[in-house]
């Protein structure tokens, strides 16, 4: 299926297609190939905004092999190519090694430290934020959230409860010690994704 084909059919596609992420702001899906972020607040069309404009930027610099592109935005969804996720550790994501891992190559080094540097990025440990490639590099895949976006308008909705936070608790459901997607400091309801802990 080519993107023309998405595009054309990107609604009930999204009904069919397998749920693989949820953020705070964006829901993830993978049809085939493809990967169709919805956006579940308007900081998550912000993000992914922020993705095409700052694609486009490294692309000018011949520094896009190792970030995934933006085949199409709307106000409703982004979409881009699919990358094999990496594993959690011990359900979580984890820290990774920007300068001792081995699958970080020495063009992604750059493109980060471009995105640090001059387009506001950060964020860049989290293994939530890579996919690999088929020959298992990494890929940044989640890299729109800049330090003024996180500052002046994530971090006030988080604090608020009004965005979701990631926590490390046992889930109520499955029992099982994970991510939990928790709404402000009152929130117990313990359910992971898997569960239906979902919006």
């Amino acid at each position: 299926m080519n993107i023309s084909t998405v595009l054309e059919n990107v609604d009930e596609l999204i009904k069919n297609a397998e749920m693989i992420g949820i953020g705070s702001t964006r829901k993830v899906f993978r049809y085939e190939d493809f990967v169709i972020k919805t956006f579940l607040h308007p900081i998550g069309y912000a993000q992914s905004k922020n993705e095409y404009d700052m694609y486009k930027s490294l692309e000018a610099l011949g520094l896009e092999k190792h970030i995934a592109p933006i085949l199409y935005i709307s106000e409703k969804y982004v979409i881009q190519p699919f990358y094999e996720q990496l594993p959690l550790n011990n359900n979580c994501s984890y820290d990774i090694d920007l300068e001792m891992d081995s699958r970080m190559t020495e063009d992604l080094k750059t493109a980060l430290n471009v995105i640090d540097r001059e387009l506001d990025g950060f964020d860049f440990e989290d293994s939530g934020n890579y996919g690999l490639d088929k020959d298992e590099k990494l890929i940044l895949i989640d890299y729109g959230m800049t330090k003024k976006l996180y500052e002046e308008q994530w971090v006030p909705l988080a604090e608020a409860g009004t965005l979701p936070q990631i926590r490390f608790k046992k889930c109520r459901v499955c029992n099982v010690e994970k991510e939990l997607r928790m709404y402000g400091e009152n929130d117990t309801d313990n359910r992971c994704v898997d569960c239906g802990k979902d919006y």
